[in-house]
């Protein structure tokens, strides 16, 4: 309650006529009497006073003064109660916002508004005491839980139902705290890392493949006993990673990158954002509602190859040439990718940006056709922080099976059906079984892998680099190849994945057709604008024409227009000679029948 909301509840108790300027202002009038002679002595002169008594008090303007007193008073009473109930409980109000973003075209600028609302749950703390800090003796890896947090009473709502308009999944409110507040939840210290505690990674100038589907050269054929090796956890371990060539990830390893870029992915950041389009597949979205900490802090890298750029290039050439930014992304080239598959290429920075990035301690990365719609500070707190996982990634909207998710790929041409059954059969006979509830805590299989959340310690950076490696070895979807990962470190550590809905993280994101889609799509109507003025004609091209002035080209200028006939009138067709009703005579003509 506010004291604006106060002001308009005393306003309801009645019409009052000296409100200016949001106070009240009024002059007490005292009606002069003169003093009574006599002291009423009796029940009869009582009765004439009483009657008085009740003229005064009602009279109109000491009614108004006795209600304004009264209303002060309860107003005042009020106010003080709720400053006391503030003081007392830390003040919070919980608002729903709505965001409402725009689909970028190709050429850069933005269209029409995104026929899809995200709203979001934002909670604002009016009050600074008890605020969560991220430095201090007390803390610990993750700071000390706060007294009451701010979304704490937080009811989650269930996604709104599918309709006509939108039958497919929807988005749900999340809770997010202020930016501000998110910023001061960042641990101070790194999440310990069960049993691992140094990770290297294999380098090989020359690997040789040594079996039928031991992988690519850029994942340095890992042999099936090395496979298996990689999921016996010790405290120091090497296993392959990618990059295996070259002295260090982008320089000569098959995904190059220019020396100024990798100094610049060297350098140390708390927080990144990372994505990256190969084979012109999307188009690049612009991250909306981040805050001025976050364009401040945290940067924005888009990896793309030399196809992409030349689309953009192509499409806008000023783009690239001096700042190499598109909006808020930071772009960096990509030479000699090492696949054919582009999105087998998108895999690479996807699951090994603790390689490309080894200075970097949060990353958030988003697939190229996702739009960013949150600030990264509350998307941390939100996943990772608030839920005390150093690992995040959203569960798919429908699927929880692998067995079901490898026939729906089959189904949709995702990739072809005998390298799916390949993989599947090997699986099974590791021992993948279909998901029921005799996993649970596990909630799915399946993940809706487009964004990851991720603190990078060693035990993150072991799960995405043996993930990696079975999307080199196999197929190229990754939502097959993450359980049987993920359960095979499970088996070993204790240590677990935060797998949130697939509503929270339409919350967040949004998700956009890729380019394919949209070229086969209508492009948007065209603006139609005003016909620009027709030049006025010479004085003499004008002539009188049934009511109507009519415009004769230039070249016709000069010449004597040919005369139509009039309609016939009259019975029979005929007209009566020396008729002249109706008739109008132009200047410039003569009439024939005129004396």
């Amino acid at each position: 309650m506010t004291g604006g909301s106060l002001g308009l509840r005393s306003g309801s108790y009645g019409s009052l006529q000296h409100l200016q300027n949001g106070s009240f202002h009024f002059q007490p009038q005292y009606v002069g009497r003169k003093p009574s002679k006599m002291l009423p002595s009796g029940a009869r002169e009582k009765e004439k006073i009483f009657p008085l008594r009740c003229r005064f008090l009602c009279s109109t303007r000491v009614g108004m003064l006795i209600l304004v007193v009264f209303a002060s008073l309860v107003f005042l009473s009020g106010f003080s109660t709720v400053n006391k109930d503030a003081q007392e409980s830390n003040s919070v109000s919980i608002t729903q916002h709505q965001h409402i973003s725009q689909i970028p075209y190709e050429n850069g600028e933005f269209g029409q508004d995104l026929p899809y609302i995200f709203p979001g749950i934002e909670v604002e703390q009016k009050d600074v005491e008890g605020t969560v800090t991220g430095s201090g003796e007390n803390n610990r890896h993750h700071p000390p839980p706060a007294i009451h947090h701010l979304c704490k009473n937080f009811a989650f709502p269930p996604p709104p139902p599918p309709n006509r308009k939108r039958i497919g999944p929807r988005p749900c409110p999340v809770c997010y705290l202020p930016v501000k507040q998110a910023m001061a939840s960042i641990p101070s210290s790194s999440s310990p890392s069960p049993l691992l505690k140094q990770l290297n990674y294999v380098h090989e100038e020359n690997p040789i493949k040594t079996e039928p589907h031991g992988g690519s050269e850029f994942g340095g054929y890992p042999s099936l006993k090395q496979r298996n090796d990689s999921y016996d956890i010790k405290e120091s371990m090497t296993v392959h990673c990618g990059f295996v060539t070259g002295s260090k990830p982008g320089r000569h390893t098959g995904f190059d990158i220019d020396e100024a870029d990798l100094k610049e992915l060297e350098q140390p950041h708390e927080v990144i954002v990372a994505s990256a389009i190969f084979g012109n597949y999307d188009v690049i979205q612009d991250p909306q509602n981040i805050s001025r900490a976050a364009i401040k802090n945290i940067p924005f890298y888009m990896f793309i190859d030399e196809e992409t750029e030349a689309y953009i290039k192509k499409k806008n050439s000023s783009a690239l040439v001096s700042s190499n930014r598109i909006g808020l992304w930071r772009i960096i080239l990509v030479h000699n990718i090492p696949y054919t598959d582009a999105r087998r290429n998108g895999k690479i920075p996807k699951l090994l940006l603790h390689r490309i990035f080894p200075n970097v301690r949060y990353s958030i990365w988003i697939d190229g056709k996702l739009q960013l719609l949150v600030d990264p500070y509350q998307v941390l707190e939100r996943f990772l922080w608030r839920q005390n996982a150093s690992l995040a990634i959203s569960r798919h909207y429908t699927r929880f099976d692998v067995f079901e998710e490898a026939e729906a790929n089959k189904a949709g041409g995702k990739y072809d059906n005998v390298s799916i059954d390949h993989q599947i059969e090997f699986y099974k006979k590791e021992g993948l079984t279909p998901y029921s509830e005799a996993k649970l805590p596990i909630t799915s299989d399946v993940p809706e892998g487009c964004v990851i959340v991720k603190e990078h310690i060693p035990i993150t950076n072991l799960f995405t680099c043996l993930w990696f490696n079975e999307v080199d070895r196999f197929t190229s979807r990754d939502q097959l190849s993450f359980a049987i990962v993920r359960d095979k470190i499970m088996a070993k550590v204790d240590w677990k994945i935060d797998m949130f809905l697939d509503c929270e993280r339409r919350n967040f994101v949004y998700q956009v057709y890729h380019k394919d889609v949209l070229d086969h799509m209508s492009p948007p109507p065209p603006v139609v604008h005003p016909s620009p003025l027709v030049r006025p004609p010479p004085r003499d091209a004008v002539i009188p024409w049934n009511r109507r002035s009519a415009i004769i080209p230039e070249n016709m200028a000069g010449r004597t227009p040919a005369r139509k006939n009039p309609p016939k009138r009259g019975r029979g067709g005929e007209r009566r000679s020396g008729s002249r009703r109706h008739r109008r005579v132009g200047p410039g003509f003569r009439d024939n029948n005129s004396s």
